[in-house]
């Protein structure tokens, strides 16, 4: 069975920093691209950062120059480094893979972490 277990994230003041972590287990064949996505309440689940298995980096605007994504194929992890946070960065932090897994028939298929919670405090 696949999971995406995610640990970091807690409680930071506006100008500090967090690090959150993805690992995916289980019997995993491949893992195609990885991503972080963040929800606060009554609003949609948007894209935080994503990163391709060849780590090409894409972010959305909103946290461009201050949040950076990085990969371990090796490991089938992700890191996501958040500085210079802003009380508009809090929500949920949901770690995303496009994978493929034994037993899926040879398709990729998007799985999702449990999710974290960030919360900036102004």
């Amino acid at each position: 069975q696949v999971q995406l277990v995610e640990s970091g994230g807690g409680l930071a003041q506006a100008g500090g920093s967090l690090n959150l972590s993805c690992i995916v287990t289980g019997s995993v064949l491949s893992v195609n691209a990885m991503g972080y996505f963040r929800q606060s309440p009554g609003t949609p689940r948007t894209m935080v950062a994503d990163i391709s298995m060849h780590g090409r980096a894409t972010y959305a605007d909103s946290v461009k120059g201050r949040f950076t994504i990085s990969r371990d194929n090796a490991k089938n992890t992700i890191y996501l480094n958040m500085n210079n946070l802003k009380p508009e960065d809090t929500a949920v932090y949901y770690c995303n893979a496009d994978l493929l897994a034994r037993g899926n028939k040879g398709m990729f298929v998007d799985y999702w972490g449990q999710g974290t919670q960030v919360t900036v405090s102004s």
